[in-house]
């Protein structure tokens, strides 16, 4: 461990040189309050920036101990964290001047929602405080500015670390409001399914975004109201009593005109799997963790899937028990998801007619009358549906607005009106009476075969060097491989798309033996992150900062999407 004055005075002795003399300034340094790790320094400065850190110890940050005591609390106080570091950073960024990146400090940018990242973490045993962060360090040209990185990490940062990272000197009143909504966010997760639900919308909530490419609320819109045969009320700890829709269990229909707020519910519930921050507006929309968005996704690749639930008697004579396909149609990509879901244990599908293969959801009565059930090789998604709950317990949410075939199997229907969702059950059932119920298979289906067991990333070990490489949030690469993740839609982060990377490539070369099944293997790889954290998966000397936790269903969404798998 060195003090603050021995990094002074190596910067002073290492000004106007080349610039690899940064090099020199790796380690650890002792500012007191605080400890500066300079974990990895940058080739030059136009490339990819350094990497440090700030240590933090508990009794100095001051944060109780009653505020991380359990893994949400911990999460929660760590995003707040973050996003404090986040703004106090920005003001001092590029301050300091110089050629390529000089200047430059950046921290993650937290979204709406709260996400477990490797930016900020806390040491529960003790308080300790780690926050993970770039710099860029100052040149002219390719010659060391030691003088502007003295002001960087002695003139600027100081004081960034003190308004941020101690409990003293933050708004203690809004970091008690984020750990307490975190604790009422936690109970009503925790009562869903023994209250028979799937979701619940809270009535106030705000569901509209303000754009396509936008996650935050919508100004002056309508608020959420629950249909009173569908409200439910939870007693939280610090909340008190609050109301609003539960969704139950079993097979829900979400219907209405265009644009009345039907895919706008959905989306919501789709994000509903995480944590919202204060004022978000979706706060209190909680959706069951293990739901999945299942959609259409042509042109995807497919490995080893068995798809015969829904997929057989192919006119090629092609194998469904064991499917392979590097361009999936439509229908076939969809069976896929579906089956991919019931892998990682789902209990809840979200499902929007606009964005499935419509032979895939749906053969009407006329149309089985005319093409014959033994010249059809697609059984569709609705002849299905009810075996799905009655037979694996799993839930599904769909919204339509075109076919009402479904009106038939819905336990519930839910009439979007201007936003505000009413219940149709009754008059919907008594509709569909007039109209022919589709046919079912008159034999069920085997169980889907899951024991698909993939061999080591032998091809990767051969390799001298891996380059993973993240491709927005809608795909990322390892080497030449992309991997498309464009329409996994409950990915909320590229940082999840960049973990998610790491964690296909820690699995590849460290977990598949050719013994163990993907859904096995994804249960070490989480069960490694949660006991390590996400670091534990790097290949890596040091912390990198850009990560954020990812479910198993991404997690296995990623893996089943590598075509080298």
């Amino acid at each position: 461990m060195k003090s603050s004055s021995n990094l002074k005075s190596l910067l002073k002795n290492i000004d106007r040189k080349g610039y690899p003399a940064y090099k020199n300034t790796q380690g650890t340094y002792d500012f007191g309050t605080y400890f500066l790790s300079i974990d990895h320094v940058q080739g030059d400065p136009f490339a990819s920036p350094s990497k440090l850190s700030i240590h933090v110890k508990g009794r100095s940050a001051g944060f109780p101990a009653s505020f991380y005591d359990t893994k949400y609390k911990q999460v929660a106080l760590c995003d707040h964290l973050t996003r404090l570091f986040y703004q106090t950073l920005s003001k001092i960024s590029f301050r300091a001047k110089g050629s390529g990146k000089s200047g430059l400090f950046s921290v993650s940018k937290c979204g709406q929602q709260v996400l477990e990242r490797t930016a900020c973490t806390i040491n529960p045993s003790n308080g300790d405080i780690s926050v993970h962060f770039e710099a860029g360090f100052p040149a002219n040209g390719r010659t060391v500015n030691a003088r502007e990185l003295d002001k960087m990490l002695f003139g600027l940062l100081p004081d960034c670390v003190s308004s941020s990272l101690f409990y003293k000197n933050i708004d203690q009143k809004m970091l008690e409001s984020v750990i307490y909504l975190s604790e009422d966010q936690h109970t009503i997760r925790k009562k869903l399914s023994s209250m028979g639900l799937v979701a619940f919308i809270a009535d106030g909530s705000v569901l509209p975004r303000e754009s396509g490419i936008s996650q935050k609320p919508l100004r002056n819109c309508v608020k959420f109201q629950s249909p009173d045969t569908y409200r439910v009320s939870f007693e939280l700890p610090h909340q008190g009593m609050i109301t609003g829709m539960g969704i139950p269990k079993g097979i829900t229909l979400i219907v209405g005109g265009g644009y009345h707020g039907k895919s706008t519910l959905l989306k919501a519930l789709e994000l509903g799997v995480y944590d919202h921050v204060k004022g978000d507006g979706r706060e209190f929309v909680i959706t069951d963790p293990t739901a999945m968005k299942i959609r259409a996704e042509d042109g995807r690749s497919i490995t080893n899937t068995d798809i015969s639930m829904f997929i057989n008697n192919l006119p090629n004579g092609k194998n469904t028990v064991s499917f392979d396909t590097e361009g999936a149609s439509g229908s076939t990509s969809q069976a896929a998801n579906v089956v991919e879901a019931m892998e990682t244990d789902s209990s809840l599908f979200l499902i929007d007619e606009d964005t499935s293969a419509t032979n895939f959801m749906i053969r009407d009565e006329l149309m089985q009358r005319v093409v014959l059930r033994d010249q059809e090789p697609i059984t569709p998604f609705i002849e299905r549906i009810r075996e799905l709950y009655e037979r694996y317990d799993i839930s599904s949410i769909i919204v339509a607005g075109s076919c009402g075939s479904y009106f038939h199997p819905a336990d519930h229907i839910i009439q979007m009106d201007q936003y505000i969702p009413k219940d149709i059950t009754t008059a919907a059932k008594d509709a569909a009476k007039d109209f022919p119920m589709v046919s079912l298979p008159e034999k069920k289906h085997p169980d889907p075969c899951f024991d698909r067991c993939f061999n080591a990333g032998n091809h990767l070990k051969k390799e001298r060097k891996i380059k993973m490489k993240t491709l927005g949030k809608d795909a990322f690469s390892i080497n030449k491989d992309t991997v498309d993740l464009r329409y996994v839609e409950q990915i909320a982060d590229t940082e999840q798309t960049t973990a998610l990377g790491y964690a296909l490539l820690y699995a590849k070369l460290h977990l598949m033996d050719g013994k163990k099944d993907l859904c096995a293997v994804a249960d070490e790889l989480m069960q490694i992150i949660e006991t390590k954290g996400l670091s534990a998966i790097l290949d890596s000397k040091y912390v990198k900062s850009n990560l954020a936790m990812p479910r198993k269903q991404e997690v296995m969404a990623a893996m089943n999407r590598y075509r080298k798998l």
